[in-house]
């Protein structure tokens, strides 16, 4: 299977920003362990702090299934929305901190009813269940 996991703006930081809300490890640390562990399939990883980048890549359509995290984006981009409502694949939104016990902006995800399932809230675990639950 091949997967697609995107990260939006400001998720480049993991491992430095804000370490008591998203951890200590990086996004590349992390997907390390995530290669050896799902080794039978294909993870593809891709993050930018530019919302036309994230539309541009998700429209490449050389992928069987998306992980996404859209960051901040998830509050507000209609346009990330419209590109995963064309998206004829299985779709997981992804959020490392639970974003129901945060700033109320955060509360409300436009992103989420263009996708299948969210996670929210299990740290760098949440892109691990995300993987397992699109197999």
């Amino acid at each position: 299977m091949k997967i697609l996991i995107i990260n939006g703006p400001n998720l480049n930081l993991l491992g430095t920003r804000e370490p008591e809300i998203y951890g200590s490890v990086s996004m590349e640390d992390y997907l390390s362990d995530l290669k050896n562990e799902f080794g039978s399939d294909d993870l593809f990883y891709y993050q930018s702090n530019i919302e036309g980048e994230l539309i541009n890549r998700l429209q490449e359509d050389n992928f069987d299934a998306v992980v996404i995290n859209p960051g901040a984006f998830t509050h507000y981009s209609y346009a990330i929305s419209d590109c995963l409502k064309n998206i004829k694949l299985p779709k997981i939104e992804v959020h490392i901190s639970n974003i129901y016990k945060r700033e109320e902006f955060r509360k409300k995800s436009v992103t989420a009813e263009s996708c299948d399932a969210v996670i929210s809230g299990f740290g760098m675990k949440g892109y691990r269940l995300a993987i397992l639950s699109l197999k």
